[in-house]
């Protein structure tokens, strides 16, 4: 296929993601079901956010991290009247299940059950999102707070692109995953590959695992501030990350990086001599050339001029992450 038109379907997708609504097909991502009497207060314990102030109905996003708050995952988690739905990163499922496991003691009622084979998860993106939901009969989450969901003929309605992009995130029986994409794509969005997924998702500053996500970074420093409850007493990693916030002891940041030319993943990022960090994530835009990355905080931040391999890159914000301590 011609260069042009790879990049043509590609400029078209991502303005439509931000212009108009396009559609993904994240069924490879995984779904977890925490069900029984405890599983808010297991799940409070076991991430960053604040489960027990959710009521059915409500949702958040959260890391999963280890005792040195490193992190495993970036899990989103919809509260219904039985259980806790978790949506988790592709690759992580069966890590995340046995790890959850482990913290099972024979008093919790908590059960954990694999539920993505049986499941399906599509994603529309963008600010003309809310005409597609209406007119599949979930008018009324228009408006309502991110990861705010209703049930619908047995099909999960949230509200969150999961990009910080206005959207919406529906999961759903596998039965019915052909019928509904036809009729998206009937109501005028434009699908969005796994492809444009993973451009749009570095453009926007989504962390993934082994990215971004890993055991060398803590949620501070990726900038998932609002993934954090400083409130809520004692889960796995909370130490660490009270002291860091404490002694705003953050001492690196994720950044977007705009190249002028392609650079690899791993690359070291130097000013002049000097190494202040690494390129987690590339893509090639309709615009040109973009990167993630790690940078020390005591180098800068947006508008600093960097060299990234043999590419010359400036730093600038990307929407998903904030580097603001809270007040």
């Amino acid at each position: 296929m011609p260069t042009s038109a790879i990049d043509n379907k590609n400029a078209a997708a991502i303005h439509a993601a931000k212009e108009g609504v396009a559609v993904c097909d994240r069924s490879h991502w995984g779904r977890i079901r925490v069900s029984s009497d405890d599983s808010l207060r297991f799940l409070h314990n076991q991430s960053t956010n604040d489960f027990q102030r959710l009521k059915p109905g409500e949702g958040c996003d959260t890391v999963m991290v280890t005792s040195t708050a490193r992190t495993i995952d970036l899990v989103t988690g919809y509260v219904l009247d039985d259980a806790v739905l978790l949506l988790v990163s592709p690759h992580r499922r069966e890590f995340l299940m046995s790890w959850l496991d482990r913290y099972i003691f024979f008093a919790d009622k908590v059960t954990l059950t694999d539920i993505t084979n049986e499941t399906a998860t599509f994603s529309l993106i963008g600010p003309q999102s809310d005409a597609i939901v209406e007119k599949l009969g979930a008018g009324s989450l228009i408006g309502k707070p991110n990861n705010s969901h209703i049930v619908v003929d047995n099909m999960i309605f949230a509200v969150g692109s999961g990009l910080a992009i206005p959207g919406y995130t529906l999961i759903f029986p596998v039965a019915e995953k052909q019928k509904l994409w036809e009729k998206i794509l009937e109501y005028d969005a434009v699908e969005l590959s796994d492809r444009h997924w993973e451009t749009l998702r570095i453009l926007q500053g989504r962390p993934v695992p082994d990215a971004e996500i890993t055991d060398e970074y803590n949620p501070l420093e990726i900038g998932l501030w609002q993934t954090v409850s400083f409130n809520k007493g004692c889960y796995i990693g909370q130490e660490t990350i009270a002291r860091l916030n404490t002694y705003k002891g953050v001492k690196q940041y994720l950044w977007g990086i705009s190249l002028n030319a392609p650079a690899a993943p791993g690359s070291v990022i130097t000013i002049g001599d000097e190494k202040v960090g690494k390129l987690t994530s590339y893509t090639e835009t309709p615009e040109g050339h973009f990167g993630l990355g790690y940078i020390r905080s005591k180098a800068g931040g947006v508008g600093l001029k960097v060299q990234v391999g043999n590419s010359e890159g400036e730093v600038v914000s990307i929407p998903f992450v904030s580097h603001e301590y809270p007040l």
